[in-house]
C-alpha cells in the first residue's frame, strides 16, 4: 500500500480494493484522452449539423421572401421559359419543385446583379478621369520632363526637383478642375 502525505504530514491510505481496481483498469491516460477527443468531436459535429440546418432554413426563408416580393424586376423575369421548370416540377415531385424555385431565385438575383453592373458602367463612363489626364498636354509634357531628367541624372535624382514641382503643380491643377466638376 502506497502512502502519500499531504502538507500536514498526515498519512493517506487507499484500500487495497481501490488500488487493485485502478491497476486492473484497461483505461490508460491515452485511452481516456482519445475518448475525450471523440466525445468533443461528436459534440462539434452535432453543433455543426445544427448550424447547417439553421442556415439551410434561413436560406429557404430568404428565397421564399425574394420570390414572393413583387417588383418590376421579378415581373420582367417571369417569362414562359421560367414557367417550364414549374410544370415539370409538379410532375417530378417536391425535389424538382424546390430546385425550380431555387433556379427562379437565382435568375432574379442574376438580373439584379446585371442591373447593378449596368449602373456602374454608366457611372464609370461619366467620370473618365484617366482619359482626361492622358489628354492634358501640360501634364504629359511635365511628366516627360521628369522622366528625361531622371534618366539624365540617374545617380543624382534630387537634381530634378524643379521638374517634379512643375509636374505636381500640373496634377494639382487637374485635381482642382476635377473637384470643381464633381462638387457642382
Amino acid at each position: 500500500m502506497p502512502r502519500l502525505t499531504n502538507s500536514s504530514e498526515t498519512p493517506v491510505r487507499f484500500s487495497q480494493e481501490l488500488v487493485d481496481a485502478l491497476q486492473a483498469s484497461p483505461e490508460t491516460d491515452s485511452t481516456r484522452a482519445k475518448d475525450l477527443e471523440l466525445h468533443i468531436q461528436s459534440r462539434v459535429a452535432a453543433e455543426l449539423a445544427r448550424i447547417d440546418a439553421e442556415t439551410t432554413q434561413e436560406l429557404k426563408d430568404l428565397e421564399a421572401r425574394i420570390s414572393s416580393t413583387p417588383d418590376s424586376t421579378t415581373e420582367s423575369i417571369h417569362t414562359p421559359s421560367t414557367t417550364i421548370p414549374d410544370q415539370t416540377a409538379s410532375a417530378g415531385g417536391p425535389d424538382h419543385k424546390a430546385k425550380a424555385e431555387g433556379d427562379r431565385a437565382r435568375d432574379l438575383s442574376r438580373a439584379k446583379v446585371q442591373e447593378e453592373i449596368e449602373k456602374l458602367k454608366g457611372k464609370l463612363k461619366e467620370r473618365q478621369l484617366k482619359e482626361d489626364i492622358m489628354k492634358d498636354k501640360e501634364v504629359n509634357r511635365a511628366k516627360e520632363r521628369v522622366v528625361a531628367c531622371l534618366r539624365l541624372n540617374d545617380r543624382r535624382p534630387l537634381d530634378c526637383w524643379k521638374e517634379v514641382e512643375t509636374f505636381r503643380g500640373e496634377v494639382g491643377r487637374l485635381e482642382k478642375a476635377f473637384l470643381g466638376r464633381v462638387l457642382e
